[in-house]
């Protein structure tokens, strides 16, 4: 675990690590260990490959928890109490912490701390994981490179931040990004890249600044691309107006299971904005606002894999919008060990840009969308 990037609350969190949270120091010392779940003093399990195990450590009992609890709140400047019994907090290396008191926790204490790798993803990596091809990635990189609005869409755990910092390092050079998230997760080396986060509002319910709030102020500091690790409210309205007022190559991720759900949960999020846009008004910006939906998933086995390319095309006479799948998962395969083989194949369904790809003298044929 790395501290270095800010050694007073690293020190302070490192020090609550080993003295409060003893029984699960082994797993956030684990490299293979993604998340660690606290389901009360004695039940706890962790996530490895993309699967679920028991454990057989424990803490002694409820109030040893529930003090390792309330010194990581102190340590990362948060309280939890029985006025406020839930924590949503970023400690200093980065992992993420959410952790419930009873009586809201019936099974006593329950945490969740999840890790992300300290190893920054390419392209490569995840053809080699198996979670994408080639072919598919290549398409992802020059659609980058025209620019396009993607929305990355998946369940919790499917990898869409993984997949959302590997698609920023196809971002051409010279162009000015910003980052907004509701904690920091992504790895983006870029030359010029302004980071934001959100903030919590203090024990007097003031000062919040939320993704939203962000988003407005990242319109007026002259974007090239908004770049919103997770769009899960009325923010979206503002993503939406922002991709259709001339800044192209935005990117965002959704909590969605296709990418049919994922524009539908999208549209939702932005009439929760209170705007005076009608919803056909806002289905028709939506239509001109994103290219691409890219769909993450966690499969039976574990295993995290692109599931799906689709183009927003438009809207067919019944208001049902139209999409143009351009990559599918193929047939899946339960081999002996238990994983599934199997990969995202061509439909046979070429981009509407296709066009756009060969003035730009990009080396991509028709061949390769060949199902």
């Amino acid at each position: 675990m790395d501290f270095d990037n800010d050694d007073s609350q690293g020190s302070i969190y490192e020090e609550s690590i080993r003295g409060y949270l003893a029984p699960i120091w082994s797993f956030l010392q684990d490299e293979s260990v993604t998340e660690v779940m606290i389901n009360g003093f004695d039940e706890i399990f962790i996530e490895q490959a993309g699967k679920l195990y028991k454990t057989d450590a424990q803490f002694p009992d409820e109030d040893s928890l529930r003090a390792a609890v309330n010194n990581i709140a102190q340590s990362v400047q948060r309280k939890i109490d029985d006025k406020e019994p839930r924590l949503d907090a970023r400690l200093p290396n980065g992992y993420r912490i959410h952790a419930v008191l009873p009586p809201c926790a019936r099974n006593g204490t329950t945490v969740a701390i999840r890790k992300f790798s300290t190893k920054k993803m390419t392209f490569k990596d995840l053809i080699n994981f198996g979670a994408i091809t080639v072919d598919a990635a290549q398409f992802l990189m020059l659609s980058m490179n025209l620019g396009k609005n993607i929305l990355v869409s998946g369940g919790t755990g499917s990898g869409k931040t993984t997949l959302l910092g590997v698609l920023c390092d196809h971002i051409p050079p010279g162009q000015r990004l910003i980052v907004i998230e509701d904690s920091s997760e992504l790895q983006i080396d870029y030359e010029h890249c302004v980071f934001f986060e959100t903030r919590m509002a203090n024990d007097q319910g003031q000062g919040e600044v939320s993704i939203r709030d962000l988003l407005k102020s990242s319109l007026r500091l002259r974007p090239d691309r908004i770049i919103v690790g997770e769009v899960r409210g009325s923010e979206a309205l503002e993503l939406i107006q922002a991709m259709n007022t001339g800044h192209k190559g935005c990117l965002g991720t959704v909590h969605a299971n296709t990418a049919n759900d994922a524009i539908v949960r999208l549209e939702a999020l932005a009439q929760g904005a209170g705007g005076q846009l009608s919803e056909k008004a806002l289905q028709y910006q939506i239509c001109g606002a994103l290219d691409l939906i890219v769909q993450a998933s966690r499969l039976a086995d574990g295993s995290r894999r692109i599931t799906e390319v689709s183009e927003v095309l438009g809207q067919d006479d019944k208001g049902n919008y139209v999409m143009n799948s351009i990559f599918e998962m193929g047939r899946l395969v339960k081999m002996p060990d238990g994983k599934l083989k199997g990969n995202i194949q061509p439909t046979g369904n070429l981009p509407s840009f296709m066009e756009e790809i060969e003035d730009n003298k990009i080396p991509y044929s028709r061949n390769k969308f060949a199902a």
